[in-house]
């Protein structure tokens, strides 16, 4: 066994250099300073206690440091897999009870162990069932319900759902109960964190700050507004006001916790598990391979199944919540100069001390802060835009890409994602199961062939060139034989059909025994087949079978060769 090939740590550490180091707990510290609203944040998102974000934010990235393969993605607590969490518990247990987190632990360790188990079966493939319309409506829509299940924290009001329509229609019925004070510091950081995100890199720059530490600073505003709106709630003592805070966190290391055993409720659990490591993974691998090509580095997919599931494993185990890698804070990592996983491991430990020594200030943090600092992280995942794009390019993938919003909307987002996938499927199958297929002709003076129907080509009465533009397989392969006898029916002359093969890369026993049969009835036809430009690992399994020495004709390696051989057309000179 290569145990480089599954330890990627292996690669790295032993050449790990000073200059390193230095970046990594730089990168470190700010990423921090960040992950600790964030998983604060993210914890009461998924219906959890505070700080459950927090001990999801410890193991998990000393574990991704030994297993993932990207040196930047930084792994936690993040919005959508929070909000999949909550929708997945809600019909179990309520919310803050011994059950919901029990629930919530035994997720990320079903999600650990299908990452885990797909990443050593290199089942890395199976995230590209996820087209990309289905995953952008599915965030869009996502970021839609998470901010609007936040207002209630800035209104200081009671409500619920899990769907849009819900969460609306108890907002509108709890309006009256709003909390005064709770709006005012829950508005009052909503509007510094949008006006710091648009305009503080450009006053810190006119100030005199270099661009990357303006940038740097200006993603780490979060934590301004969590130190103030703290000191004005322990100052004012705005708890006895009315104001919701976080409240008394348990100070100290999270211990060892052993997931439920319960068979019914691992069932009951295993479709939202299966969800959230699919959309975990792909959002994480999409970061890292953005992040990767910027530095002209590489990461391993199957590894990264691994390097998320045993993160997850390890979240489960110290009683956290599923993880994975977050887009923002990992931006954040490689800007502020992270070389390598350890910076990862740096956070961890950073963040195991704020679990130590701030637990006591932490619990004077307004619930209505963590709420505002949602809704503008959410806010990036909004593309409205991305509909009218998708709509102008592909009415099939704007359907599925809208089918996937409006059930994530209406419904929960497991409808949602579960009918996108459906769907993505769906209309693959479609599309391949009536492949494109031209007639060509050769180009005068070439020896190249293009479309009848778009270019002026030389023909031939006797010999008929049909392209094939798709491979063929058991959902196409009747769809050929009916194009190919449709088109000897309009060709009363015809006496040879190629087949030009250059876009096939695949032929299923399903397709070989078509071309079998289309081969019989040209015969009866009083015609034969042909093939032209077979690809090499085609025509190695064709050789394999007795199809070739059954062919009525021949096989050419191009075109143009078989224009020759059947038009006996002189070579261009």
């Amino acid at each position: 066994m290569n145990l480089k090939r599954y330890l990627p740590i292996l690669q790295w550490a032993p050449r790990y250099s000073r200059d390193q180091v230095t970046s990594d707990l730089i990168a470190a510290v700010i990423v921090t300073v960040m992950l600790i609203p964030q998983s604060l944040a993210y914890a009461l998102l998924a219906g959890l206690p505070a700080h459950v974000g927090l001990y999801a934010s410890i193991l998990p990235l000393v574990i991704y440091a030994v297993f993932g393969t990207s040196r930047t993605l930084s792994v936690g607590p993040v919005a959508v897999a929070s909000l999949m969490t909550a929708a997945a518990l809600a019909p179990l247990a309520e919310a803050g009870t011994p059950e919901y987190l029990a629930g919530a632990v035994l997720l990320a360790v079903m999600s650990g162990l299908m990452l885990t188990v797909m990443g050593v079966m290199k089942l890395g493939f199976m995230a590209n069932f996820l087209s990309h319309p289905v995953i952008s409506g599915f965030i869009t829509a996502s970021g839609i319900v998470i901010a609007a299940s936040q207002l209630k924290h800035l209104f200081g009001i009671q409500s619920s759902g899990h769907n849009l329509i819900d969460i609306v229609g108890s907002l509108f019925g709890a309006l009256g109960d709003t909390n005064m004070p709770t709006l005012l510091v829950g508005t009052g950081a909503l509007l510094f964190l949008t006006w710091s995100r648009r305009y503080l890199k450009p006053v810190l720059k006119r100030l005199g700050l270099a661009p990357r530490a303006a940038d740097i600073i200006t993603k780490t505003a979060p934590i301004l507004a969590v130190v103030v709106t703290t000191l004005v709630a322990w100052a004012l003592r705005l708890d006895e006001q009315g104001v919701r805070l976080v409240g008394d966190i348990p100070s100290g290391l999270p211990v060892f916790t052993m997931p439920s055993l319960d068979p019914s409720l691992w069932s009951q659990l295993a479709v939202s598990a299966l969800l959230i490591s699919v959309v975990g993974f792909v959002e994480s691998v999409s970061v890292g391979q953005t992040l990767a090509a910027k530095r002209r580095q590489r990461i391993d997919p199957d590894q990264e199944l691994i390097g998320l599931g045993t993160a997850n494993l390890g979240s489960g185990f110290s009683g956290g919540m599923p993880v994975t890698g977050g887009f923002s804070r990992s931006v954040v990592n490689f800007d502020a100069g992270a070389e390598t996983p350890a910076a990862g491991a740096y956070t961890a430990v950073g963040i195991a001390l704020a679990t130590l020594f701030l637990t006591p200030a932490i619990a004077w943090l307004p619930q209505a802060t963590l709420a505002a600092t949602i809704i503008v992280a959410v806010a990036t995942l909004i593309d409205l835009p991305a509909l009218v794009r998708t709509f102008r390019y592909s009415r099939t993938d704007f359907g599925a890409m809208l089918a996937t919003i409006v059930l994530t909307l209406a419904h929960s987002v497991e409808a949602g994602i579960i009918a996108g996938v459906a769907l993505s499927i769906g209309l693959f199958l479609f599309r391949t199961s009536r492949p494109h297929s031209a007639v060509v002709g050769l180009v005068p003076g070439t020896e190249h062939f293009r479309n009848v129907l778009r270019h002026d080509v030389e023909l031939c009465p006797k010999v008929t060139f049909l392209r094939v533009d798709e491979s063929l397989y058991f959902a196409n392969a009747r769809f050929l034989e009916e194009t190919v006898m449709d088109l000897v029916s309009r060709e009363p002359e015809l006496t040879d059909l190629v087949l030009v093969c250059p876009a096939v890369n695949l032929i299923d026993a399903s397709a070989l025994e078509s071309l079998e049969a289309i081969n019989e009835r040209l015969h009866d036809a009083g015609a034969r087949l042909h093939l032209s430009e077979v690809k090499g690992p085609v025509m190695d399994r064709l050789k394999g079978t007795e199809f070739l020495e059954h062919l009525g004709g021949g096989v050419y390696l191009s075109t143009y060769e078989a224009w020759q051989a059947l038009t006996n057309r002189p070579a261009i000179a």
